[in-house]
């Protein structure tokens, strides 16, 4: 990284890389949550859930590359061995074992809302001391909460649609 660049940081760059290297983490992990989980997916509106699952994989890959780069700009390396991400994770990973469309929407919204919450985190860590990374995290952010509310607008649909069935 430049010498000037690193200069402007207000905080220990080795924590801060630390912090970005579970976010990476918890990004490849979640990139593989959506993926698998848009392939497998079963019951009403799979069609709708699956092609939301993969456009959030797509999203989490982004984010996935952001970091990286950001970690590379600030003379780190990203994690380069997957098993070290389930050690690095804050928000861990929830296998789509059971492909049932409810069970899976509810597995992403539990993800979605770690992920606002560590960016949520690294946002107040990072504000007015490193604005790179800061302008950076908040756009992630900005898509996490989007995810979690496209997220729990088809759970809100499924249960509106098996309620009618029901009624």
């Amino acid at each position: 990284m430049g010498s000037k660049g690193r200069e402007i940081i207000g905080m220990d760059v080795n924590e801060l890389l630390d912090l970005l290297r579970r976010a990476y983490s918890d990004e490849w992990l979640a990139y593989y949550q959506y993926w698998l989980g848009a392939k497998v997916v079963k019951g009403p509106m799979k069609d709708a859930v699956g092609a939301e699952l993969l456009q959030h994989a797509t999203d989490e890959l982004t984010h996935a590359d952001m970091v990286a780069l950001r970690i590379i700009q600030l003379g780190g390396t990203p994690v380069t061995k997957p098993q070290d991400w389930y050690a690095l994770t804050n928000c861990g990973y929830d296998a789509p074992d059971d492909p049932f469309v409810k069970t899976l929407l509810e597995q992403n919204i539990k993800g979605e809302q770690c992920a606002i919450g560590v960016y949520n985190r690294l946002l107040e860590l990072t504000r007015e001391k490193d604005p790179v990374t800061y302008n950076m995290v908040l756009t992630i952010l900005q898509q996490e909460v989007e995810h979690e509310e496209d997220l729990q607008a088809l759970l809100e649909d499924f249960e509106l649609m098996m309620g009618a069935m029901k009624g």
